[in-house]
């Protein structure tokens, strides 16, 4: 699905949907550095960037942060790879960045979902909960041979 591209400005930063904005190497270089996509070939994350409502932030044509969406953009939205470079925390940024994906539009009738190790009082700011039955809920990984 094609989308129009949402922008966001706030003061000397900017909030982008456009995916050629993207850098991608900086988002490898992260990700290979998370602790969620640490051992994800970057072919795979190249891929799940192209198949996602991405978000990027910017200061002027630097990347400093990103956001990815996986959804159906009626029923269901999955928010994924949210990081802002060590060196922009603490300003707001991140805060900003989900309130943007949030508010997007097209999005707004979604349930949603996410994980995280550590970020749980962030998301919490959002209306995010724990699972009131995570017993109704499964997951299957897929067997990896990356060798193939």
């Amino acid at each position: 699905m094609e989308d129009k591209i949402l922008i966001s400005e706030n003061k000397k930063f900017i909030i982008s949907t456009e995916k050629a904005k993207l850098k991608i190497d900086l988002i490898l270089s992260y990700l290979h550095r998370s602790y969620w996509a640490s051992e994800t070939p970057a072919e795979q994350i190249i891929e799940s960037i192209n198949n996602s409502l991405c978000f990027g932030l910017f200061e002027d044509e630097n990347q400093i942060g990103f956001a990815r969406v996986i959804t159906d953009y009626s029923r269901f939205a999955y928010l994924a790879d949210v990081f802002i470079l060590e060196e922009w925390r603490g300003k707001g940024l991140c805060k900003w960045l989900i309130k943007t994906i949030m508010e997007h539009p097209k999005l707004q009738k979604a349930r949603w979902m996410l994980a995280t190790k550590d970020a749980h009082s962030l998301y919490e700011k959002f209306g995010f909960t724990s699972l009131n039955e995570p017993e109704k809920y499964m997951i299957k990984k897929p067997e990896m041979n990356f060798n193939e």
